[in-house]
């Protein structure tokens, strides 16, 4: 479970902007995940609530997660598609010369104080 990995970074990240601006309370912090990103939003959710529990700043602090749909492109006839439904081969033309554009993120969308 890497997960947990990810929520000590988050962490750090976000206890790292609390200091930088004075804040004293975090009430939840937003994450944007790609749906390809192997990143499991429930087992995230339940390592940072064990995790963030144990910080003063973010003690209750909640993790929202938006899912971002992944997106693929096809070099060839220059159109993007649904990556999870259609894989590697470009639905629109049957090419397989594609390439991920977005979906495999795990970033900090924002930060509620």
């Amino acid at each position: 479970m890497h997960e947990l990995g990810i929520v000590f970074y988050i962490i750090k990240d976000v206890k790292q902007a609390a200091l930088d601006n004075g804040v004293e309370h975090v009430n939840a912090v937003v994450m944007n995940i790609g749906e390809v990103s192997t990143v499991i939003p429930d087992y995230l959710r339940d390592c940072w609530r064990w995790a963030a529990d144990k910080e003063d700043v973010l003690r209750r602090a909640e993790l929202k997660c938006n899912i971002l749909p992944a997106v693929t492109f096809c070099e060839d006839c220059q159109r993007e598609y649904e990556t999870v439904k259609y894989g590697k081969t470009c639905p629109h033309c049957g090419s397989e010369h594609t390439y991920l554009v977005r979906g495999n993120e795990v970033e900090i969308k924002e930060i509620e104080v």
